[in-house]
C-alpha cells in the first residue's frame, strides 16, 4: 500500500465519522478500499462492549463478498464471556497483548483455536487480532466485574504469505483510525438508546436532537394514562426485595409493551406506578381513543397471563388501577438548571391522578373520564357510566365510566 492509498483510506474513515456513516458502511468501505491498495482482506470480525440495558456488546462480521452484518449480545447470554474465553480476542486479554498474530498457511501442527481451524479451511493463509482502547477506564457490570474500554478486531487474509511485516503495519494504524469512527458512532448510538430508555423514545429524540432548555414547553393535547399495582404496599411488607424488583419488572414489562406497541409513549414510573401518554396531534381524537382502550384490553390480556405464570411459579400476584383522561398538558423541559425532567404538568395530569385513585372505592380496575368518554366516539358500546363524582382537588363533579364487561357487551 503506497503512502497515498493509506492516506486516502484514513481520510475517508474520518469523514465517514463526521458525517455520521453506519459502522456497517465503514466497515464494508475500509475492506473494499484495502483490498483495492493490495491489502487483501478476507474476514473481518469486530466486537466491543457497550452501555445498554439490554445488549451486553456489539459486533460486526465482514466477509468478502456479503459485506457487514452487526450482531448484539444480549446481558442475559453467556455468549460474551463464551465468545472471549478459549478464542484469540481471549489470548490478548489473557495474556495483555495489543495484538497477535498466527500464520496459517504451511501450518501442519494443530491450531490453538477452533476458529483458525475453520478459517485455514477456507483458505485462510494468516490471522490476526488486534485490541484497541479507547480509555484508560474499564466498563463494570452489574456483577462488579470490570471489563476494559476498547475494540477487538480481527482480520484474515486468504492470499499466498499472507500480510507482510508492512502490511500489518499499515493494518495497525488504520484500526486506530477506524476505532475512532467506530467509537464516535456507538458513543452518538449509546446517547440515543439511553436516552429513549431512561425519558422515552419521543422525549429522548427530542432532547437529543436539541430541546434541553429548562422552560422550553409545548401545549399538547394526549390522551392521559396513568396506573399503579394494586395492594403493592402490602405485597412490599411480605415480599423479599429481590424478588419485589423482579414483581415490578414482570408487571411493567407487560404494561408498557403493548403502550410502545401502540404508539404511546411511557413518561416516567413513579414507584409501582407510571404515567404515559397518546398524544392526538392531528388524529382524529376518536381514533386515539380506540387505540387506547384496545391497549388497556392488551395489558389486561398480558397481566392475566403474567398472573398465570407467577402462580404456576408459586410468587405473589397482583394487578393494575388504570384511568384514562383526555386534555391539554404542557409537554417539555421542566425542573432545576441542573436537573430537568421532560414530562407532561397541567390541571388534566392532576384530573388523571385523581381519577386513578377511584378505581378501589369504585372496584373497578379502569376508570375513564367523561372529556375521554366524550371523544370517544368509535367506543361508546365499549364503556359504562359509573356516575358523577367529586374528585379532590377538582372544581367540578366528574362524570366516571370503565369498560363494559364481556359477557354483558356480548
Amino acid at each position: 500500500m503506497s503512502q497515498r492509498e493509506f492516506t486516502d483510506i484514513s481520510d475517508w474513515i474520518i469523514e465517514s465519522g463526521l458525517v455520521g456513516r453506519r459502522e456497517t458502511e465503514i466497515i464494508d468501505g475500509v475492506c473494499q478500499r484495502l483490498d483495492a491498495a493490495g491489502t487483501k482482506v478476507m474476514r473481518v470480525q469486530i466486537g466491543q462492549r457497550i452501555l445498554h440495558p439490554v445488549y451486553a456488546g456489539m459486533g460486526f462480521l465482514w466477509e468478502r463478498g456479503q459485506g457487514a452484518v452487526q450482531n448484539d449480545w444480549e446481558r442475559a447470554s453467556s455468549e460474551v464471556d463464551d465468545g472471549l474465553s478459549g478464542s484469540p480476542f481471549g489470548h490478548l486479554f489473557e495474556h495483555k497483548l495489543s495484538s497477535w498474530r498466527c500464520r496459517l498457511e504451511g501450518a501442519n501442527e494443530p491450531l490453538p483455536y477452533t476458529i483458525l481451524d475453520d478459517l485455514r479451511a477456507k483458505g485462510a493463509t494468516d490471522y490476526a487480532v488486534f485490541a484497541t482502547g479507547f480509555t484508560e477506564g474499564a466498563v463494570t457490570d452489574a456483577g462488579g466485574k470490570g471489563y476494559a474500554e476498547g475494540m477487538v478486531s480481527s482480520w484474515t487474509v486468504d492470499q499466498a504469505g499472507g500480510y507482510s511485516d508492512g502490511e500489518l503495519d499499515d493494518l495497525t494504524r488504520i484500526i486506530k483510525t477506524l476505532g475512532l469512527a467506530i467509537k464516535s458512532g456507538r458513543n452518538h448510538r449509546m446517547a440515543r438508546t439511553l436516552l429513549e430508555v431512561y425519558l422515552g423514545k419521543d422525549a429522548g429524540r427530542r432532547v437529543l436532537s436539541g430541546e434541553i432548555e429548562r422552560g422550553s414547553v409545548r401545549s399538547i393535547s394526549a390522551v392521559l394514562w396513568y396506573c399503579d399495582l394494586q395492594g403493592f404496599t402490602k405485597i412490599a411488607d411480605v415480599t423479599p426485595p429481590d424478588e419485589l424488583i423482579k414483581l415490578l419488572n414482570d408487571y411493567f414489562e407487560n404494561m408498557v409493551a403493548p403502550i410502545h406497541e401502540a404508539g404511546g409513549q411511557v413518561l416516567k414510573f413513579m414507584g409501582d406506578g407510571l404515567m404515559a401518554i397518546f398524544e392526538l396531534d392531528d388524529t382524529d381524537p376518536s381514533d386515539v381513543c380506540r387505540i387506547a382502550l384496545d391497549t388497556v384490553e392488551e395489558a389486561r390480556r398480558r397481566i392475566a397471563e403474567v398472573n398465570r405464570t407467577r402462580t404456576a411459579g408459586g410468587q405473589p400476584t397482583t394487578d393494575f388501577y388504570i384511568a384514562i383522561h383526555l386534555g391539554d398538558v404542557q409537554y417539555g423541559n421542566i425542573g432545576s438548571k441542573d436537573r430537568l425532567d421532560f414530562t407532561v404538568v397541567g390541571p388534566a395530569v392532576n384530573e388523571v391522578s385523581r381519577i386513578e385513585a377511584m378505581c378501589r372505592p369504585l372496584e373497578q380496575d379502569v376508570v375513564v373520564s367523561s372529556a375521554f368518554s366524550k371523544a370517544a366516539n368509535q367506543c361508546q358500546g365499549r364503556l359504562i357510566s359509573l356516575g358523577r363524582y367529586a374528585l379532590r382537588g377538582v372544581r367540578r363533579p366528574e362524570e366516571l365510566f370503565t369498560l363494559m364487561p364481556k359477557d354483558i357487551e356480548a
